[in-house]
Formats: C-alpha cells, sequence, structure tokens
C-alpha cells in the first residue's frame, strides 16, 4: 500500500480523504490544511491525523494529492517533487503554462510520476464510447452549470470548459491550429461564459461553450465522424451511438434505409453500450496507484494537463483579441 498524504481538506479535499480512506491500494497518512481552524474541525469530525506542518506530511508519505485551489498548486507541487514525493495534483495542473512546463522538467528529473485530476476521464459514459471515437472531424460541448462562488477564483474556461478541452484532445490525434473564442463577465471579474472554436491541423473542429450562470446543468459532447455519431451525456451517465453502413441489398422491414445524391445506400444502426457504474473520483486515484506500483505512465500524464492547460489559456487570451 502506498502510504499518502492530502493537501487541502475544502469541500473537494474532504472527498478525496474519504476515498483514499476507503481504497486498498493506499494507506492514508493524514492531511495539511493552512486553514488551522477547518484543519482541525475536519479532523475532530472524521477522525483523519492532520499535520500542522507541510514538511512533515512530505516525510511520512510516497504520494502527495494536491487538492488545494490553483494558485497554490505550483507551490504545493514542486515542494512535494523536490522531497521525492510522485504527485496526484487536482486540474488545471497550474495557474500558468510556465508553470507547468517547470513542473514537468522537475518530474523528469527527480524521476517522479504524476497525474492530473481530469475526472472525465474516467466518467463511465466516457469510458463506454471512447473507443467508438475514432477520427472526429466535429464535435461539440456544453457544459452548464448553475452558479456556484465556489472556483470564481479563475475564468470560466479554467473552471468547466477545460474538462472538456482534455476530453477532446485525449480523442483528436491532430496538433491545434487555431483557436478563435470569445468570453463575457456577467457576476464575476473573470469571464462566466465562455464559447470556443478549436480548428485541428487534419481539419477537426471543436465548438466548446461553458457557462457557471446557466438555470439548469448541462455536460454534453458530441462527436461526428464519417459513419457515426456519438452523444455523451456526462452528467446523466448517458450515451447514444448512431452508425450507418453499406444497406444490405434487400434491407428487412424494419432496417433504416437513407439514400445519398450519388444514389449510395447506407442502413442507420444503433448501438447501446454498457456503462458500468464507478466513482470516477476514486478511479482516477487508484489507477494512479497502478501506475506508480507497476511503473507505468499514468492515463492523465502531466504533459497532457500542461497541454490541456495550454489550450484553455490560448482561449482565455483569444479574448482579448
Amino acid at each position: 500500500m502506498l502510504k499518502v498524504g492530502v493537501l487541502g481538506a475544502g469541500h473537494l479535499g474532504k472527498i478525496h480523504l474519504r476515498l483514499l480512506n476507503e481504497s486498498s491500494n493506499y494507506e492514508l497518512v493524514g492531511f495539511y490544511d493552512p486553514d488551522e481552524i477547518n484543519a482541525k474541525k475536519v479532523a475532530d469530525e472524521f477522525g483523519y491525523s492532520y499535520f500542522e506542518n507541510i514538511n512533515t506530511l512530505f516525510d511520512a508519505v510516497d504520494v502527495v494529492d494536491i487538492v488545494t485551489p490553483t494558485l497554490s498548486h505550483f507551490d504545493c507541487a514542486k515542494k512535494a517533487i523536490e522531497k521525492g514525493k510522485h504527485i496526484f495534483i487536482e486540474k488545471p495542473i497550474t495557474n500558468t503554462f510556465k508553470e507547468a512546463e517547470e513542473l514537468l522538467k522537475l518530474a523528469s528529473k527527480h524521476n517522479i510520476k504524476g497525474q492530473v485530476g481530469h475526472v472525465e476521464r474516467f466518467n463511465p459514459a466516457f469510458l463506454a464510447v471512447k473507443d467508438n471515437i475514432e477520427t472526429p472531424m466535429f464535435i461539440e460541448t456544453h457544459r452548464l452549470a448553475e452558479f456556484n462562488p465556489r472556483g470564481t477564483d479563475v475564468p470560466v474556461v479554467l473552471d468547466l470548459m477545460i474538462h472538456d478541452i482534455d476530453v477532446i484532445l485525449s480523442v483528436v490525434k491532430s496538433p491545434v491550429k487555431q483557436i478563435n473564442a470569445s468570453g463575457v463577465s456577467v457576476i464575476s471579474k473573470s469571464p462566466d461564459i465562455a464559447n470556443a472554436r478549436i480548428e485541428f491541423e487534419n481539419g477537426c473542429v471543436a465548438n466548446l461553450t461553458s457557462s457557471r450562470i446557466s438555470l439548469k446543468n448541462m455536460r454534453k459532447s458530441r462527436f461526428f465522424q464519417q459513419d457515426a455519431y456519438i452523444s455523451v451525456d456526462f452528467l446523466e451517465k448517458k450515451v447514444e451511438v448512431v452508425k450507418m453502413k453499406d444497406a444490405p441489398e434487400k434491407p428487412g422491414d424494419f432496417d433504416m434505409v437513407l439514400q445519398n445524391a450519388e444514389g449510395e445506400k447506407k442502413q442507420i444502426y444503433f448501438e447501446n453500450p454498457d456503462i458500468e457504474s464507478n466513482n470516477a473520483i476514486l478511479d482516477e486515484l487508484e489507477t494512479f496507484a497502478d501506475a506508480i506500483n507497476n511503473n507505468t505512465d499514468p492515463v492523465v500524464t502531466l504533459a497532457q494537463g500542461t497541454q490541456a492547460l495550454r489550450v484553455a489559456l490560448q482561449i482565455i487570451e483569444s479574448f482579448k483579441e
């Protein structure tokens, strides 16, 4: 079992503490939080060991789980890496691209494994269809959330849209060619609504919309590729897979057949992939333990987290243009 310590005991930090405490791959040593009042409250309520000194916690663990505000990610990760500890770090990886690049260099220098908490990669709906997403040429995403003051310290692109950016980069095997975006601040000092159009060198286009001041929650992505349409509802954990193939010479009474302008006949059929229920946060933590123990690459590497951040920051820069 890997000895693990958690930095941050806020809303998400408490979830991580609970799951790590239940995990068979980790031994939860304790946590550190600079807010002493909150830390002691969490320790008293749940029985987790509270470390008053961050370095003392580092010395007692193999893995550091960083669940702190984004602005502190770099400092926490840098200290952990220099202490020789593997790091799990919540998204976005850091506040700036320069910081992320420095973490990559440090992790390589100290032979440290790191994983970024892009949890939607572990969403059961996405897992059920990701192998069907082969060469998407148009992607549309909507990630809408009701207003919550938590997270408004960063633009909506880094708070919400970055989930979809990471998913898209994981399925589109092509460099980004061009980005056009617009963002509007409504309640916060940073943009609360954003729309981005990402063009890839292979011709794929992704249109992303995110809002944190909506009247309802929505997390949907649609992938269009040759002879297939795939829809993923990350919130409801549902999928739709619609495919086309050459129609048989003698279609059945219930076969759906379309004929295009060139006279080609295509049969439409539906697939219903099995969606296996899971705890996505627990899965991402467990797979990181597997990567450490088996010396394999984590599912979401520090490099991938850095690339997602880079695109997110390019979108934010596009607002100014």
